[in-house]
């Protein structure tokens, strides 16, 4: 990832990185021992570099290197919901054990630590503050990347003498140590950054935003393991995230026209500091990009869709249950989007939608969907739709998250209140015009759908839980949240249950944007002759597989997946690492 200058104010594009390679020798090294006793390589030593508020900028501006690019939506598609054409390997159960690489690198954090260790030397107090800040912020998003990965991992505050054998080959530790460590360079990072609104710089309200999502991470991870000591890290995320929604200039962007505020948070070029507090900028005219629109939109890059047990799980427009229908798996596209939760047709085609920048409707395209429910978060106008040519802004933290951790957290401490709901989810539901969430109706009730996807919920507040992962699962669709909430909540099951699509009863023509014309013709045997422009033809058993319900199977050869609860949680630790530091131990299941 490369950075552009606007006043100081903005992400280093190309120029800046290029720099620090070349002063610091920034490169990636595989082997992770072997980087973390590297020298850095340059012409500037420390003592003649690290005096200026300058270089600490630009030193820190390569940590922003460590933000997702377009795999922004991979935590989705390796989960549950993104469904393409080639299953991830988490959803098959087919991961193995690496020679080497698998996410065991450790290059960001000797550039980190080194920064630590010589940036003191500069005269700027102010700039010390922020840069250190900004170090620490990059150390807490490092080491976060590596507990969710692999759990207990060694932690290391300082750079590494190449003779210092003891460093070298020190064993994993305790993760609740490393994640404290983690919430101590989040807390520095919050008492010493500046306080300003900047998408594409970390800030005060950034390092709040990190901390509130970490915390429930690690609350939730610990309370559905049974482990002692979890409400400290709830409380925290509560804590972190009461002081961003009560103190900082963040709200959810609401312009009174409920059928597009949703869908402009993501498809416009510019990102809504109103709400995003961090975000990934791309520009067109230095060619950083990204491939959103491609993937969404071709047939032939994964053919990416929604399932259809995360389309049940929208709401009627009234805020009841879709899936209290009857019959609800078996009503036509048009019967089952309709009067829906209207974030439904603001992330997925639906009768009515139109491309932005253009007039004219247009229907699904099933050859660009493995289920039929074709994606519309991020996609822009169709000059973008060349591979990486999309160019909005990613959202990487935004107030939406903040107010889903908050609630989150304070359910499963059991402290939430309804006044707690009226000030988070809320606001999410007013933004589109949705009906409230209210606390009793839903623990006396609790949705058998959403029993059925979390199995291991329970507890006083079983109902309201089930509905705040309701709420974040639509809210933060496509934003890479989706693998690590499984993760947390020890809900591996969820993801090996039938994976479906749209509902057809065979054979026949079909209007999917309710517009009066034929969209699409199933068909069986011969290929129809006399064809007409703009109609899908498809050939059941070929090119769409139906199942028993007449419902689109997607992957109608992975249909047995089985997830191990004792292994896969956690990825294994390549095999030569385990031979460069015989103090390493290999993850449960993976010996």
């Amino acid at each position: 990832m490369k950075y552009k200058t606007d006043n100081m104010n903005y992400m280093k594009i190309n120029n800046c990185w290029s720099i620090l390679m070349v002063f610091f020798g920034l490169i990636s090294i595989g082997c992770s021992d072997e980087y973390l006793n590297k020298e850095p390589l340059s012409d500037v030593t420390a003592e003649n570099f690290f005096l200026k508020a300058s270089d600490l900028e630009l030193y820190t501006n390569g940590f922003y290197r460590m933000f997702p690019e377009s795999s922004i939506y991979s935590g989705d598609a390796k989960a549950d919901n993104i469904i393409t054409t080639t299953l991830s390997d988490e959803m098959r159960g087919t991961r193995l054990i690496p020679t080497t690489g698998g996410g065991w690198n450790w290059e960001y954090l000797r550039d980190i630590n080194f920064f630590l260790e010589n940036y003191q030397k500069c005269d700027d107090e102010n700039a010390k503050k922020h840069y250190g800040g900004i170090a620490r912020f990059f150390r807490a998003y490092f080491y976060f990347d590596k507990i969710k990965r692999f759990g207990d991992v060694p932690w290391y505050d300082y750079t590494i003498d190449p003779s210092d054998v003891e460093s070298l080959q020190k064993p994993r530790d305790n993760r609740q140590f490393v994640m404290d460590r983690i919430l101590e360079d989040l807390d520095y990072a919050i008492e010493n950054l500046n306080e300003e609104v900047q998408a594409y710089r970390i800030t005060k309200y950034s390092a709040l935003a990190l901390k509130s999502r970490i915390s429930l991470y690690e609350g939730t991870f610990e309370k559905y393991r049974g482990i002692t000591g979890y409400e400290k890290y709830l409380q925290s995320c509560i804590d972190a995230s009461e002081e961003l929604m009560n103190n900082a200039p963040y709200g959810v962007y609401t312009t009174g026209n409920h059928s597009s505020d949703y869908m402009d948070l993501f498809n416009s070029l510019e990102t809504e500091t109103s709400e995003v507090i961090l975000s990934r900028q791309f520009t067109q005219s230095l060619a950083i990009d990204h491939n959103v629109n491609y993937y969404t939109t071709t047939s032939s890059y994964g053919r990416p869709g929604m399932p259809k047990d995360m389309v049940n799980s929208y709401l009627m427009k009234d805020g009841s249950r879709f899936t209290d229908k009857a019959n609800f798996n078996q009503l036509s596209f048009i019967e089952e989007v309709s009067d829906r939760d209207p974030r439904l047709s603001q992330t997925i085609r639906t009768p009515g939608y139109r491309r932005k920048g253009e007039s004219l409707n247009i229907a699904p395209n099933l050859g660009a969907t493995m289920t039929g429910y074709q994606l519309t978060k991020f996609v822009t106008e169709p000059m973008y739709d060349t591979y990486d040519e999309s160019v909005n802004d990613l959202p990487i933290l935004r107030f939406g998250e903040v107010v889903l951790n908050f609630a989150e957290a304070k359910a499963e401490l059991g402290t939430i209140t309804q006044s707690d709901l009226d000030n988070s989810i809320q606001m999410l539901r007013n933004r589109v015009g949705m009906p409230p969430l209210i606390l009793a109706e839903a623990n006396s009730i609790p949705d058998p759908y959403l029993e059925n996807q979390y199995p291991n919920v329970n507890g006083t507040n079983k109902g309201l839980i089930l509905e705040i992962r309701r709420e974040r699962r639509i809210e933060l669709y496509m934003e890479n949240h989706r693998w690590d909430d499984i993760v947390r909540w020890k809900s591996g099951q969820t993801i090996t249950q039938p994976l479906r699509g749209l509902y057809f009863p065979g054979t026949g023509s079909y209007d999917l944007d309710n517009d009066g014309q034929i969209d699409v013709v199933l068909f069986e045997g011969d290929t129809p002759g006399n064809q007409t422009a703009g109609i899908q033809y498809i050939k059941l058993g070929a090119d769409i597989f139906l199942d028993e319900n007449n419902l689109v199977d997607p992957q109608p050869d992975f249909n047995n997946r089985t997830f191990d609860e004792k292994r896969d949680y956690l990825y294994p630790i390549p095999r030569v690492e385990l031979q460069l530091n015989p103090s390493l131990t290999q993850n449960p299941g993976w010996e």
